[in-house]
């Protein structure tokens, strides 16, 4: 084909491509609705389709077991997953369009490790005991470790390489100062194996009200940054040339980042492996847009996240496995299954 036969089918290209993307993307929305209503159907106790329907709708249920079980525990656990599971997919894409590290975690940057910090520094130094309160230490501790991260990466430039280098160093330190803690003080150890299992289930309304602002402004920050991380894609120098500031994008992507992880992480503890594995499911399905890929990875991950929700539910009854187990064992065989098929892409 010709030069002016190409140009003369582009448009139809790139129309093409958009809708392509976007009917794709309408459908995920239609799988994370299914998510929704699986996750508020299907719990540890049995309850039928038609004991659901009229706990949600039926108001002369009111005080019985199933509208209990359906409005004050699956419905809270449900919004709480679905904003958790938004916050890190788009998290996750973030973090490897920043570093340009394919095998790039949110946690890499400091957060969760922050986190876990400041809320076993808070059980120990001043006895807290409310899962707000984990919330609002957690949600302390990853921006204070996001800002240090961010701070000695500035002193080089802020390169996606001493991003990773600085992360990783504080992370280790404070992992460091998370374990000397909980060694030498039970109740400490107590509440950090509780919050760091990675967890949907026994977390207050309260919670999921407290996370969501932060989470709303993290999503709005990542979506609006595809289109710079398109651009830096293209390297710190030809990102410079064509006048964006290298620096300004940074700083915002970290704060997103900050935010999205900072108050997942609180909410639920840290939940490992979705922000890493998400974004590589995108880019199967658009490519290396940022622009498509960071809203993909969001509903994938809030799909995979219900998802796996359910099943942790369903598999020990009358008990259950939480979320954060049952992520592992499902996305670390898909991981390893990508490497080994040489499946993942560069950034």
């Amino acid at each position: 084909m010709s030069d002016d036969g190409f140009r003369s089918h582009l448009p139809w290209l790139v129309r093409f491509t958009f809708v392509r993307r976007f009917t794709v993307l309408v459908l995920l929305i239609a799988v994370l609705l299914a998510a929704i209503v699986a996750s508020v159907a299907i719990g540890t106790r049995s309850l039928g389709v038609t004991e659901v329907w009229q706990a949600l709708f039926d108001s002369s249920t009111e005080g019985t077991d199933a509208h209990g079980i359906v409005w004050d525990l699956r419905i809270p656990r449900t919004g709480l997953g679905l904003v958790v599971g938004l916050a890190i997919g788009a998290a996750g894409a973030l973090t490897q369009g920043h570093t340009r590290n394919p095998l790039a975690d949110p946690g890499m940057l400091g957060v969760n490790a922050g986190a876990a910090l400041a809320v076993v520094a808070g059980v120990y130094l001043l006895g807290i005991q409310s899962p707000i309160a984990y919330m609002f230490f957690g949600l302390l501790g990853a921006v204070v470790a996001a800002s240090a991260v961010f701070g000695l990466s500035a002193l080089s430039g802020t390169s996606p390489l001493t991003l990773v280098l600085a992360g990783t160093g504080l992370s280790a330190l404070l992992l460091a100062f998370t374990s000397a803690i909980v060694l030498t003080d039970t109740d400490s150890l107590e509440t950090w194996r509780f919050w760091n299992v990675g967890a949907t289930s026994g977390r207050s309304p309260d919670i999921f009200w407290s996370s969501l602002p932060f989470i709303c402004i993290g999503l709005v920050l990542a979506l609006a940054s595809g289109f710079f991380l398109n651009v830096l894609s293209l390297g710190d120098d030809m990102t410079k040339a064509l006048g964006s500031r290298v620096v300004v994008i940074r700083i915002v992507g970290v704060l997103a980042i900050t935010l999205l992880i900072g108050a997942a992480t609180a909410a639920c503890g840290p939940i490992v492996f979705l922000g890493l594995v998400v974004p590589h499911i995108s880019r199967a399905f658009v490519g290396p847009d940022y622009r498509w890929i960071i809203p993909y990875s969001a509903v994938l991950g809030a799909i995979l996240l219900l998802v796996c929700d359910v099943i942790g539910r369903v598999v020990a009854r009358p008990g259950e496995l939480q979320v954060g187990v049952v992520l592992a064992l499902v996305c670390a065989p898909f991981l390893i299954v990508m490497v080994r098929r040489r499946r993942l892409a560069s950034v």
